[in-house]
């Protein structure tokens, strides 16, 4: 049988209850410690937190603790700031105080053990050495050897108090050398993984009128174990170098799949208006806002209306070889981030998804892609998924060598549309590495790069298109 102990189980004097560890006043059910907060947070799961608190502070030194600090602060990045005041010494204490901990720092300890008789009320008491805290609670009363077992049985400990190294809250404590004493405005920086954002984009596509409404939210998270209260909050675009460190905690959960990527087809070279921290992009939220602890939030950053978009197909042979059956191209969604005729601004790395009306104008989702940070001006290909109707088959028509080291390969594309209107493929074909060259093609194609050639391939409705394309390869 296992067993353990629950927070019915625990009481604590009111003294203890009234005043931390420490001393120090507690503070008020939903109240914070935190002065002034300001954050600054990146997408690499860090964040800066700026606290402007005003400490009561004796000449000489004096321990200064500041609660409601962030449960993962990494305590090498803390500084403090304030005139005449300077940091000695500081510790932070992040084990936090819960019945189980309540228990496990008593061990070697004395505590009273109630009971209660449920049929007459009759309470005893009896003081019981903890031997062990581990999968149970093993007691010493007198000479027997006791296991405290969650029964239903009305039995509650009682704890003379709350030990040293258990704080309610997270606490930061630091020793500080004043010039004077009196009131002074420091403001306590440090960095702390665990608060994190990223941009999402809700994007409805008009396939008849060429057109997409974008809206961009920014998603917020926070599993510090602190909540961040009225911040003023500046989001940066971007992953400053570093190692990280601090305490993290251990997260399970189940694995999100990932969404299908997407692509800047041409980078944009336009510049905007928005604020630059070296060569990071800020998004400063407009208001001050509470992010709170496993909290997830959302703020509104783009709304673009009627932005010019199409939807396009595509297809990428691999290599040149033969597919054994026809597959299915890509549905893309294509528009531009510039300031003239697109979204006209910079797209912070996120998850663009995507719907389209029904027949009963109702928005339904059509797929979704992953966007890496986005320049404006770009010109983007957003993959929804992939065509219904739309198959490609390549097959090697002819492939002879020439000699020890050139090959001639002939290659024939087909192109099926069961859709009732005329489409556009845009093929490519990869893999053509060192000097290869086309030497016949049914329909002119462009190099766009070192390994791949593309064509713009028109299908008919309810129809076929086939391509043709001799490859020239020397090793």
């Amino acid at each position: 049988m296992r067993y353990w102990i629950s927070a019915a189980w625990l009481l604590l004097p009111a003294a203890a209850l009234a005043q931390d560890a420490r001393g120090q006043s507690a503070q008020g059910p939903g109240q914070s410690a935190q002065g002034d907060v300001s954050v600054t947070i990146y997408n690499n799961d860090q964040a800066l937190v700026q606290d402007s608190r005003t400490l009561t502070v004796p000449a000489g030194r004096s321990r200064q603790e500041f609660a409601d600090v962030s449960a993962q602060i990494r305590s090498e990045t803390v500084s403090l700031a304030g005139a005449g005041i300077g940091i000695v010494e500081q510790n932070f204490d992040y084990d936090l105080l819960s019945p189980d901990k309540l228990m496990e720092k008593a061990v070697g300890g004395m505590i009273t053990i109630v009971r209660t008789n449920p049929a007459t009320g009759a309470e005893t008491r009896e003081q019981a050495k903890v031997l062990a805290a581990n999968e149970g609670i093993v007691l010493q009363i007198g000479n027997r050897i006791e296991v405290l077992r969650d029964d239903g049985l009305p039995v509650r400990v009682v704890f003379d108090k709350v030990p040293d190294n258990l704080r309610a809250r997270p606490t930061l404590s630091v020793t500080v050398q004043a010039e004077r004493g009196g009131s002074v405005p420091a403001t306590l920086s440090y960095l702390t993984p665990g608060l994190g954002w990223s941009a999402d984009y809700v994007t409805l596509f008009d396939e008849t009128a060429g057109r997409i409404d974008v809206q961009g939210w920014v998603t917020l998270t926070n599993n510090t174990g602190t909540t961040f209260a009225n911040a003023d909050t500046l989001l940066v675009a971007g992953n400053p170098a570093g190692t990280g460190g601090g305490y993290r905690p251990v997260r399970y959960g189940r694995p999100t799949p990932a969404p299908m990527p997407g692509a800047i087809r041409e980078a944009g070279t336009e510049s905007g208006d928005r604020e630059r921290l070296g060569d990071f992009y800020l998004y400063p939220l407009p208001e001050r806002t509470t992010i709170a602890n496993a909290q997830t939030k959302q703020v509104s950053f783009l709304d673009v209306k009627g932005a010019p978009a199409r939807k396009a197909y595509e297809f990428v042979n691999r290599w040149l070889g033969t597919q054994d059956d026809p597959a299915s191209a890509a549905s893309v969604l294509k528009f531009s981030t510039s300031k003239q005729g697109g979204l006209g601004d910079q797209l912070p790395a996120g998850t663009l998804r995507v719907y389209m009306r029904d027949a009963r104008g109702d928005p339904q989702f059509i797929g979704e892609s992953a966007i890496e940070a986005t320049p404006m001006g770009s010109q983007m290909a957003i993959r929804t998924g992939d065509a219904f109707d739309v198959k490609v088959k390549s097959v090697v028509e002819e492939r002879k060598r020439l000699s020890s080291s050139r090959w001639q390969t002939r290659m024939r594309y087909t192109i099926t549309n069961a859709r009732p209107a005329a489409i556009t493929l845009d093929l490519g074909q990869d893999g053509l590495w060192g000097d290869v060259r086309v030497v016949e093609q049914s329909i002119e194609g462009n190099r766009v790069s070192a390994d791949r050639i593309e064509w713009s391939v028109p299908v008919p409705a309810n129809g076929e298109t086939q391509l043709t394309a001799t490859f020239d390869t020397r090793y």
